[in-house]
Order: structure tokens, then C-alpha cells, then sequence
């Protein structure tokens, strides 16, 4: 199964995220297949880019965004 969701990056204590595209399996931090946009939960307000369109289509092919992914695709207006 494909899944929308975080890969953190940054230094300990200073994270930020990456929304990638990832087989279910694949670790956390590892393999993905494409990386779809940013959120930087440390700014205020946090900050989060998404290209909508990359999203769409994932999620037309069946890609299962996990809950905060889904959170951050309906604030950006992707997911209903």
C-alpha cells in the first residue's frame, strides 16, 4: 500500500518535516518515491507548502494520507 505521510529532518530538538509519497513498509526516515512538499511545524503559524496537484493524483491512484498528513491537505484545501 502507498501512503502519504511526514520523513522528519533537522537537528535534535529542531525538527521539520517533509510530506513524501512512501510504501507502507519502507521506514520512516527511508525510502520514498517522491517527495510532494514541506511543513514546518516551528514557525508561527507553522508553515506547510504542498504541490496540490501531485497530491491529487496520488491520491487518485489510492495513496492513504496518515492523519496529520490528512490535517495538513485539508488546511491547504487538497482533501474535503
Amino acid at each position: 500500500m502507498v501512503r502519504i505521510r511526514l520523513r522528519r529532518q533537522g537537528k535534535r530538538n529542531q525538527p521539520s518535516y517533509r510530506i513524501v509519497v512512501a510504501d507502507a513498509r519502507a521506514p520512516r526516515d527511508g525510502r520514498f518515491i517522491e517527495i510532494i512538499g514541506f511543513y514546518n511545524p516551528r514557525t508561527e503559524p507553522p508553515t506547510m507548502k504542498v504541490n496540490e496537484e501531485r497530491a491529487r493524483y496520488w491520491l487518485s491512484v489510492g495513496a492513504q494520507p496518515t492523519e496529520p498528513v490528512a490535517r495538513i491537505l485539508r488546511k491547504v484545501g487538497v482533501l474535503d
